[in-house]
């Protein structure tokens, strides 16, 4: 815990956190309204007239995902609520929350979902104006804050969101590297000299993100979700098909970390870190026993030679494939993270027979179950060599502006 350390710096940090922050007046809040063009057909077996024309290889479909109900958990990106080159404020996030509520309530009413969210540049935000609170109160305080944009834009679009203020047990000791060795990204990128400055004066570990620099905080592994009964019994509440469905929104952030004091595990305490969204979201899908779990990006499934002339995306790749050649480790805390995270519930021993990982990008939710867009993550992939290559696809551009990747 560094929470002493953290108290006692607190009127020094104020005034340098305010002075880096420089936002501007608070910009009248949006409000979500209910006149979404609801999309019809998002992930039912029936290809509408426009999917009808691509052409997909015969092993790349998962058609058994796209033609059953399943039980799903779907993890946004906090940058999903940040859009590329737009400051990081309520209006905005509600905004980029209507856009994506269509589609994750017709994903709610077609199948048993539960919806996770990340929430690295809103706990970062949130470090630089309360600079005395930590970060198991920030990780709480950016729950209910995306929660409540989530839920709001949901309802206007006629589907039931319960924020669930989740709370994680992580493993706190000093032996656990995640602590001696800070791998989390979260807040804003700086030039090398600004997060030099920054580190001296707000006592924080930066590290290379890109070409650019950023905060790194704790990322322990999540052990125990506590709030797992609460998500069960509502997702128990609605019936198959439903109008209005109800939608567990659980693990915002990665959860809320907590430890149980050794002397008297059955007290908790929070700690200092912030948990890895992803990996907590294939931690919420083994204990649910989720059928699959779908990763939403801004750079769409898992490349090969990213960001190059001659990138291709896969389609369909098995967890060997991914684990043999390490695909994604060029891209350290961004893809990375998520590819293990698609690994780990895949390959998990606990995991229910069968399931499934997709990643892909938010734009392209309504294809991805269909196997037209994004990567599936499986065990059953027929094609010699475990990976099935995405045709006709060019790869995106690697290098953004700083001021496009700020929250990147």
């Amino acid at each position: 815990m560094l929470v002493s350390r953290f108290a006692a710096r607190a009127l020094a940090r104020q005034t340098t956190a305010r002075t880096i922050l420089a936002t501007t007046s608070r910009p009248t809040v949006y409000t979500a309204t209910a006149n979404f063009p609801i999309q019809q057909n998002f992930f039912s077996s029936q290809a509408s007239d426009d999917d009808s024309a691509d052409e997909v290889h015969p092993d790349d479909a998962p058609t058994a995902i796209a033609k059953q109900r399943q039980r799903i958990v779907v993890a946004v990106g906090g940058n999903a609520l940040q859009r590329r080159g737009e400051r990081l404020t309520i209006e905005n996030m509600l905004k980029a929350a209507a856009d994506m509520a269509p589609t994750i309530t017709q994903l709610a009413r077609d199948h048993e979902l539960v919806l996770t969210h990340g929430n690295g540049p809103q706990v970062g935000e949130l470090a630089l104006e309360r600079s005395a609170a930590t970060l198991d109160v920030l990780g709480a305080e950016s729950m209910g804050q995306i929660g409540f944009v989530l839920a709001q834009a949901l309802a206007s679009a006629g589907c039931c969101a319960v924020p669930i203020l989740t709370q994680v047990v992580v493993d706190d000791s000093s032996s656990n590297e995640a602590f001696s060795n800070p791998t989390k990204f979260v807040g804003p990128i700086y030039g090398a000299m600004e997060a030099q400055a920054l580190a001296q004066s707000l006592g924080w570990t930066v590290k290379p993100d890109g070409e650019y620099f950023r905060r790194v905080v704790p990322s322990p592994a999540p052990l125990e979700i506590l709030q797992l009964d609460a998500v069960k019994a509502l997702l128990e509440t609605t019936e198959p098909n439903a109008r209005n469905p109800v939608l567990p929104i659980a693990c915002g952030g990665g959860g809320v970390p907590v430890a149980r004091i050794p002397s008297n595990p059955s007290t908790l305490q929070g700690v200092e870190a912030v948990i890895d969204k992803d990996a907590c979201g294939a931690k919420l899908s083994t204990e649910i026993q989720a059928d699959g779990y779908i990763i939403l990006t801004d750079g769409g499934g898992i490349w090969e030679n990213f960001g190059k002339p001659n990138a291709r995306e896969m389609s369909k790749v098995t967890p060997e494939y991914l684990l043999g050649t390490k695909a994604g480790k060029a891209f350290p805390g961004s893809m990375g993270p998520k590819i293990q995270a698609a690994v780990d519930f895949v390959t998990d021993p606990n995991a229910k027979p069968g399931a499934w990982a997709a990643i892909g990008d938010l734009k392209d939710a309504a294809r991805i179950l269909s196997g037209q867009e994004g990567t599936l993550v499986t065990t059953e992939v027929s094609t010699p060599g475990g990976v099935v290559w995405r045709e006709g696809k060019s790869g995106p551009t690697k290098k953004p502006t700083k001021e496009a990747h700020r929250y990147g």
